[in-house]
């Protein structure tokens, strides 16, 4: 691939050019408006997500807990990811330093194993609710559901330190140009000029841990789900009991299927627009719209979103 001069010329081996998602001048002001304001409302989103199901005991359940560590996630999630896309945006390639770059893709790749989890974690939960109804006061007590919380989070942190370090150590010999907006796995492995079999054997097998085995937890809990729903005697139950999985099922089918793509492909392999188009989805749409998908739309947390409202005006107007 052809790079301009100037981004040869101040490329080393301990620095990063990250292209950004567009090089056109005119669209660049555009798309900043758009994903500043996504950013923006996304923090503003989840922020008010969290604070709700922190402030009213009526939402201290096993679903709304998953929802709120769920929220702090995007957060940190688009943190990550969004900084770097809008300077690009803003002023052009980014010159990142080697241990910056390092530093994004720990944090990157930790955040994405703990979604995975904690999405596996929350289908278990809705397959309790919905097939062993009676068991799920049990099943689902507080110190069960502060334990899978903690294991998604510490699973994605463990592969992360893995998967980071096998990266770290490989050599880049330059022009050190990644055509992408954050710095992920297959475009710095692209980059390497080391034997990257080892890396790709360590990145393979963590996905399989991380990746299969939740997605293959969220199959088997919805397949189960599944059968239950339809052997439910009347409509109106299988409507109820299909309403309350099918936001977690959207979100859920989005992110799964973007990651497939992305990362099922051999990472030796140029970076296109299409693979930058794919991860703004789930780096910055799906963490916007998952916020309303899950809570805004659920008629609980509508109610108690009107009583904060109700209770805030009271006290202004007192």
């Amino acid at each position: 691939m052809d790079m301009p001069l100037e981004l040869a010329n101040i490329s080393s081996n301990q620095d990063f050019i990250l292209l950004g998602l567009s090089a056109r001048q005119g669209a660049r002001g555009a798309l900043f408006a758009i994903f500043l304001a996504l950013y923006l409302l996304t923090l503003l989103e989840n922020s008010l997500i969290i604070y709700l199901i922190g402030s009213h005991r009526e939402l201290h359940k096993p679903m709304y807990f998953f929802l709120g560590n769920l929220s702090c996630l995007e957060m940190c999630y688009v943190s990550v990811t969004m900084p770097s896309l809008l300077v690009g945006l803003w002023a052009g390639p980014v010159h990142v330093s080697f241990s910056t770059c390092i530093v994004q893709l720990f944090l990157f790749t930790s955040l994405i194993g703990t979604k995975c989890t904690l999405l596996a974690s929350m289908a278990y939960d809705r397959y309790v609710a919905i097939c062993r109804p009676l068991h799920y006061p049990q099943l689902m007590r507080p110190q069960v559901c502060l334990g899978l919380a903690m294991t998604s989070w510490l699973g994605g942190l463990v592969v992360s330190v893995a998967k980071t370090t096998c990266i770290a150590s490989l050599s880049y010999c330059g022009p050190n140009v990644l055509n992408h907006f954050f710095c992920d796995v297959s475009p710095l492995l692209n980059l390497s000029c080391t034997h990257v079999a080892l890396t790709e054997l360590v990145d393979f097998i963590s996905a399989i841990v991380i990746f299969g085995g939740t997605l293959l937890v969220a199959l088997a809990s919805y397949v189960t789900i599944g059968r239950a729903v339809f052997r439910m005697p009347s409509a109106a139950a299988r409507s109820k009991a299909a309403s309350t999985c099918a936001s977690h099922l959207a979100v859920m089918g989005i992110f799964y299927s973007a990651t497939l793509f992305m990362y099922s492909h051999p990472h030796r392999v140029a970076s296109t627009n299409l693979n930058k188009l794919l991860s703004v989805l789930y780096t910055a749409a799906t963490p916007t719209c998952s916020p309303i998908i899950y809570c805004l739309r659920n008629r609980q947390v509508h109610a108690v979103l009107r009583k904060t409202l109700r209770q805030r005006s009271a006290s202004s107007e007192n």
